[in-house]
């Protein structure tokens, strides 16, 4: 093993992590092990959570309230640019992942730490977006991932090694493995490893199901300011509280619901299960604005930047020079995407019930059925005439060579 006298944890508290601490010490010399808390708003009783890891062996632990620079940050970027990954998954996990590890290459800095951990396995995506933030931000500190070194192939060997170290254990038995922010709330394995098994209803710990939603439909109002999200429901909002209004919002009218089975980075397909009632209302209404606010050119060419970008994030790519000059990109697309879009929730389904901006480049003058002095119909034979020239000398030509 390397000389390694200071380490930096990714810790969350679970199982993983607190048997971590005591093996990083015992393979590394009494390495010091330092554990960093990333709050993304993932619920956990922090308070708990940096107890847990000072008697698991921590020698400090670093609690980091990030909600509101992950969703300035990472998440509305995101949002700007319609990034989906494989027309489902909203990136919840993905974007997350970036944040947490600048901020243990932050606290690696300040404490002259040689290393930094995180509790990723080796079969998943997390251990590349981890590794990759810390390459880009400290490309000479040493990276450690137990799960690609240990022995402990099993949960129930965890178990066995922290009950030996002394490390507590919580009683609860989670059917899924689970991941949670602000964002999202994502389920995987068990019953779900079988893509042809439908996901049970009591599974969702955020959403209702769609069928257990209220009978009458809710409205809901969201404004924007290039692009970002500011009010709900006429009420300005800092980020923090607007996504939270929208989850419980989406949450109660069944909306948000994703299954997917998707590509992992790594080579193997994925079945998951996402909870994400505040970002597909997020979504779908920045997109509504987009319609009235982005011009054909535009519009199409930005979906292709879309798929890109979202590639680039779940790839944790965050920190490369193509994801930051795609944001340069679409922060330019969005100077003129503010306005109000009205969505109506039902039964899990989101649709449109209006739009309007200030920037909306829809003219009722010009596109109108009835009487209008701004375009004269006769003009489009011309341009019928240019646009449809190659198909038309295509013709031509078949014709000749087939005499």
């Amino acid at each position: 093993m390397a000389k390694i006298k200071k380490v930096v944890l990714a810790y969350s508290g679970g199982l993983d992590t607190s048997v971590i601490i005591p093996w990083l010490k015992e393979h590394y010399d009494g390495c010091e092990v330092i554990a960093c808390c990333a709050d993304v708003g993932q619920g956990d009783e922090l308070d708990a959570v940096h107890d847990k890891a000072l008697k698991s062996g921590a020698s400090k632990v670093y609690i980091a309230d990030l909600k509101e620079e992950f969703l300035k940050e990472y998440v509305w970027p995101t949002l700007k640019a319609g990034a989906v990954y494989e027309d489902k998954y909203l990136l919840g996990t993905s974007f997350a992942r970036p944040i947490i590890a600048k901020k243990l290459v932050e606290i690696a800095k300040q404490e002259g730490a040689d290393a930094i951990a995180h509790g990723a396995t080796g079969k998943g995506n997390d251990q590349v977006r981890f590794e990759l933030t810390v390459k880009a931000l400290a490309p000479n500190i040493t990276l450690i991932a137990p799960w690609r070194e240990w022995d402990l192939d099993s949960r129930s060997a965890e178990i066995e090694y922290a009950k030996k170290h002394g490390i507590p254990i919580a009683t609860e038995n989670k059917t899924y493995s689970m991941d949670r922010n602000i964002w999202h709330l994502s389920h995987e394995g068990s019953d779900l490893e079988d893509p042809a098994n439908e996901p049970h209803n009591s599974m969702f710990l955020i959403s209702k199901a769609p069928e257990d939603a209220k009978d009458e439909p809710e409205y809901v109002t969201i404004d924007f300011e290039k692009g970002e999200p500011v009010a709900v429901n006429g009420k300005k909002m800092d980020p923090v509280a607007l996504l939270t209004e929208l989850n419980e919002i989406g949450a109660r009218n069944g909306v948000g619901i994703v299954d997917i089975c998707e590509n992992r980075l790594v080579g193997m397909k994925s079945r998951g299960v996402y909870e994400n009632p505040g970002g597909s209302i997020l979504y779908y209404a920045h997109r509504e604005l987009e319609y009235l606010c982005l011009d054909r050119m535009t519009f199409h060419f930005k979906q292709h930047v879309a798929v890109r970008f979202g590639e680039l994030v779940y790839d944790g790519m965050w920190f490369c020079q193509l994801r930051e000059a795609l944001s340069a990109f679409v922060d330019s697309t969005q100077q003129t995407v503010t306005g109000t879009v009205k969505l109506k929730l039902y039964k899990g389904n989101i649709i449109s019930a209006g739009s309007k901006s200030p920037y909306s480049l829809y003219s009722q003058e010009f596109v109108t059925f009835e009487h209008d002095d701004v375009y004269n119909q006769a003009d489009a034979t011309g341009f019928i005439n240019l646009f449809g020239l190659p198909l038309k000398v295509r013709a031509l030509m078949q014709e000749k060579t087939q005499k």
